[in-house]
């Protein structure tokens, strides 16, 4: 029987590519007994899997309850009593940490069924997903090919995306230590991971030359006096994976650099700067450089981050001189638009024409200020988010407003929101609240960590309104009235009123 078996198994692992991936469950190599009932075999998660030693590989297969179930490498996997699987038996589950010694390319995963009797032999089935097992050895790595390429914490998805890590240039030269279906995982430092997608990294190939660079001397500099702009120039020797935040209390932009060891002997600092106060580093990890930027102004404007050449360059926001609408360009989102509808209540009227009306309220009471306004639509057009991103990045206004309805699965619920992401931006979102409420809306919150694309950039302070609900009857009558549309434009003006006289209040 150990004879068998061990002629079985190289059959396994000679043949296994033949296997027809194109079948709707499972694959076996030869005809499979009936009463196997096998239903499917697969890996958790069901996708392409790119893994090294020490990942651990689940695996699920669903068969005839009492079968002797196991992995290529005689690992078993164990039937969960049916009492702890809503009473359905015959679930096979198991978890496998992979080894240095394990080998597979582009592989389906073979597993091996057994009736537990000599009357039918072992038969062989295979995953319709495939695995390959990477070699430390020979480090994979990969080159971004957008200028927004983003970085995702984990696998976890909601209607909004996974949570976002932050953002890459071009041409960032990153290491690839997995992969799950459509993402990457990508290696930053010893002891941190994040997801890109596949899409967005075009591979080297296995290569000697690690991801890692000795930094070089800084140059801290600003425009003339009328420019926008201070720059805090970091060379690096080639272009690293990098991750940012703003702090409060004090007022900073912190910038991760991974992969890069400190060989920084001097930082120059020029008097042209206006918003940067004081750099400074910190050599974090032996592969996680951190670059801190102390700001003059408790609160943060924006800033960028991008490589010119292989220096990275943090292009950071000045405070405007004058905090009064006539000397600034603010930014007006309508949510939706075209053919994205957005929500709808009992009425049927749709989301994208009240945030388009109130949006154009707003328009018109900003430049009755003075204030230079930037639309991201101004018609029932569809224009997505990535694009409403590039247009807001390329006019780099001041602050942006995203004008949305709100909407939930229980008919009660109701109120004003204001949502940001970024903790420095919250002082933007909390002005926006305070106003909206003025309209005798009840109180839903200001939310933050919001993991929506508007909310995402950097280079300016921004937030959501979601001005009420649809779903709530009552929201829904204030919505389609023109004048609360009007007012509901008025009170958010005023909102950003309040955001700077209480930015010029702060000290």
């Amino acid at each position: 029987m150990k004879f068998q078996y061990f002629l079985l198994l190289c059959f396994t692992i000679t043949f296994q590519a033949n296997a027809q991936s194109n079948s709707t469950s499972a694959t076996a190599t030869s005809p499979t007994p009936a009463d196997l009932q096998v239903e499917y075999v697969r890996t958790e998660p069901n996708a392409e899997l790119w893994l090294q030693p020490g990942d651990r590989l689940n695996v699920r297969v669903k068969a005839k309850p009492g079968l002797k179930v196991n992995l290529w490498n005689q690992h078993p996997l164990h039937e969960i009593p049916a009492a702890q699987n809503k009473g359905e038996a015959g679930l096979y589950v198991g978890g496998y940490i992979i080894q240095p010694s394990d080998k597979l390319s582009d592989q389906h995963l073979p597993i091996i069924v057994d009736d537990t009797t000599d009357t039918q032999p072992h038969t062989v089935f295979f995953t319709k997903t495939k695995i390959t097992i990477l070699n430390p050895a020979q480090p994979l790595y990969g080159l971004t090919t957008t200028s927004d390429a983003y970085m995702n914490y984990g696998l976890g998805e909601d209607r909004l995306g996974g949570a976002k890590m932050g953002f890459l240039d071009s041409l960032v030269r990153v290491q690839i230590n997995g992969r799950v279906g459509r993402d990457y995982r990508i290696k930053l430092s010893n002891t941190l991971n994040a997801y890109i997608p596949v899409r967005q990294v075009q591979l080297e190939g296995p290569s000697s030359f690690t991801g890692e660079s000795l930094t070089s001397s800084w140059s801290v500099t600003g425009e003339d006096e009328k420019g926008k702009y201070d720059f805090v120039r970091v060379a690096v020797g080639q272009r690293l994976p990098y991750t940012s935040y703003m702090d409060v209390d004090p007022s900073r932009i912190v910038v991760d650099i991974y992969g890069a060891v400190s060989n920084s002997n001097w930082i120059t600092l020029h008097r042209t700067l206006r918003e940067v106060k004081n750099v400074q580093y910190q050599q974090l990890t032996s592969d996680v450089f951190r670059v801190i930027i102390d700001l003059k102004h408790p609160q943060a404007w924006g800033y960028g981050i991008g490589y010119q050449g292989n220096s990275l360059v943090i292009k950071v926001k000045r405070q405007p001189e004058k905090l009064k609408l006539k000397h600034l360009t603010i930014a007006v989102d309508a949510g939706h638009g075209g053919t994205n509808t957005g929500t709808k209540g009992k009425t049927g009227i749709p989301e994208k024409e009240i945030t388009l009306k109130i949006a154009q309220h707003l328009k018109k009471e900003l430049e009755k200020k003075g204030a230079n306004v930037i639309m991201t639509r101004e018609a029932d057009v569809t224009v997505d988010n990535s694009e409403r991103v590039r247009i807001l990045k390329q006019a780099q206004p001041d602050l942006l407003v995203s004008v949305h309805v709100n909407s939930a699965g229980r008919p009660e619920v109701q109120g004003a929101s204001t949502y940001y992401r970024h903790l420095a931006f919250r002082p933007l979102s909390q002005a926006l609240y305070e106003e909206v409420l003025k309209l005798d809306l009840k109180e839903f919150g200001n939310i933050g960590g919001f993991n929506f694309a508007l909310n995402a950039p950097t280079e300016f302070p921004n937030a959501l309104v979601e001005t009420a609900f649809a779903s709530n009857p009552e929201d829904e009558q204030k919505l389609i009235n023109p004048e609360f549309q009007e007012d509901m434009a008025e009170q958010i003006r005023k909102g950003i009123e309040r955001f700077l006289k209480e930015t010029k209040k702060r000290k």
